[in-house]
């Protein structure tokens, strides 16, 4: 199995630590608003790689985030936080608001089919642990006192830069961090903030006698210290966290601790749509209850994803929605043939095709051509086959492709009599009958079979 590693920018062969326990933390999200479907784009490939991971005989232990706290409205480490920005928006406490959007994001990672993380963290369950990394940060001799938090002093990591391949030379003052006469680097972060005077934040706990709360970066180090330990095998996100985010964490858990943070880093690129970035402004911003309103279900969404891959930016629009949900019917409908009384077949050597482009830095595009040959065959799948695909994608291809009814078969029978009797007015006014129920009927020289109907979508 091989992976595209952010740390090295190059291809490498995946080598686990513990086959048994393979350590993989995904950052998770900001639960100040809706998660609209460019925010899952992350959580989809993920699940892609857990899936490739254990179809090669692993089994992991993967840690999913919540950021309830900290995270900021700028990343120079100034503005709002979106926690309270987010519940003076809805007239609600910040718990509330983040009980709230945790819910929805729960319920559409569910519907995705996502398999679900060893442990997802809460930031503010781990507010006790963020103090102690500070602890050994400050102890370490990373950080200073400011007015308005600790920082930690990134001139005094020399590795800093390379993770992103920074020009810290050339950073411009204010491009991180706004220069002030406490402030001594560009690149300098906040580790823990201080409430000041006349400063009205909802979420505060008391640390060295005053009150304050910890940086967004904070929280993503402590809790793979607490959860998992360093180092760990794979660190995911998007490309975004690169520059600040994740370089952030690295500083901050390899300063601490004086391990390597992670052995792998794995980051997707975003989702524009019709060519523009996702944006409320502009108004091209899409849910799951959007999709839902045109007649697309998640699976939609996500064999729509499948089709490029993780480190491409993809462009979304209800055109190319509407062809990845005929993809996924024709897939279902291949699924349905084993129900019928055609040859069945294993598909051994088109299964290991599909294995080797996933296992080629989870190539799914590939895998789906390999498929889309399978579904073209004239055979029908055998359920191991199926089941391998389900757990292959979590498209739910064999999973939601049940036999139809004794009814329906009746029907059937009947219809082929008709017209075997030239019996066509019959014939015909069976197969409508069939039609409205959602089968489709096709005839062919090896006889008649049936189909789910792929019905016109609203683009």
């Amino acid at each position: 199995m091989k992976l595209y590693n952010t740390l090295t920018h190059q291809i490498e062969e995946f080598v686990p630590q513990n086959p048994d326990e393979v350590k993989i933390y995904t950052c998770g999200p900001t639960v100040y608003s809706y998660a609209h479907i460019g925010n899952f784009t992350s959580y989809t490939y993920w699940d892609l790689l857990i899936r490739v991971l254990r179809l090669n005989g692993y089994q992991e232990k993967r840690i999913l985030n919540i950021t309830d706290v900290g995270h900021l409205t700028s990343d120079a480490d100034d503005g709002e936080d979106k926690m309270e920005k987010g519940a003076r928006r809805e007239g609600k406490t910040v718990w509330e608001v983040a009980q709230m959007y945790m819910d929805d994001f729960l319920e559409n990672f569910h519907n995705l089919g996502l398999i679900e993380p060893a442990a997802i963290c809460r930031a503010t369950d781990f507010i006790e642990a963020d103090k102690r990394l500070v602890e050994a940060l400050d102890k370490a001799g990373y950080l200073y006192d400011t007015t308005d938090g600790l920082y930690f002093d990134t001139s005094k990591f020399p590795k800093y830069a390379e993770f992103a391949r920074l020009d810290l030379e050339n950073l411009r003052a204010g491009a991180r961090v706004e220069f002030s006469d406490e402030k001594r680097n560009a690149s300098d972060f906040v580790v823990w903030k201080w409430i000041r005077d006349g400063e009205d934040h909802a979420m505060q706990w008391e640390y060295r006698g005053r009150m304050g709360y910890p940086g967004w970066h904070l929280e993503c180090s402590t809790i793979i210290h607490e959860q998992l330990g360093e180092p760990i095998d794979i660190h995911c996100g998007g490309v975004d966290h690169i520059p600040v985010h994740h370089t952030n964490e690295i500083a901050q858990s390899e300063g601490a601790f004086g391990k390597q943070m992670s052995k792998f880093w794995l980051h997707n690129n975003f989702i524009t749509i019709d060519g523009q970035k996702i944006s409320k402004s502009l108004g091209n911003v899409y849910y799951f209850s959007d999709l839902a309103e045109k007649g697309y279900s998640p699976m939609d969404y996500k064999m729509w994803l499948y089709q490029g891959h993780y480190q491409a930016e993809r462009d979304f629009s209800f055109e190319q929605l509407a062809a990845a949900h005929a993809r996924l019917m024709n897939y279902r409908n291949f699924a349905a043939l084993r129900w019928q009384e055609i040859e069945k077949s294993d598909f051994a050597a088109e299964r290991d095709e599909i294995m080797e482009c996933l296992n080629s830095n989870l190539n799914s595009a590939g895998a789906f051509a390999v498929l889309d040959g399978v579904a073209k065959s004239g055979l029908a799948p055998s359920n191991e086959f199926l089941k391998f695909v389900d757990d292959a994608f979590g498209l739910e291809i064999g999973k939601t492709t049940p036999d139809i009814s004794d009814e329906l078969k009746q029907k059937i029978f009947e219809r082929s009599a008709a017209k075997e009797s030239k019996e066509y007015a019959t014939a015909d006014q069976l197969r409508d009958e069939i039609l409205e129920q959602g089968i489709e009927l096709l005839d062919s020289a090896d006889g008649v079979k049936w189909a789910l109907r792929i019905k016109n979508r609203v683009c």
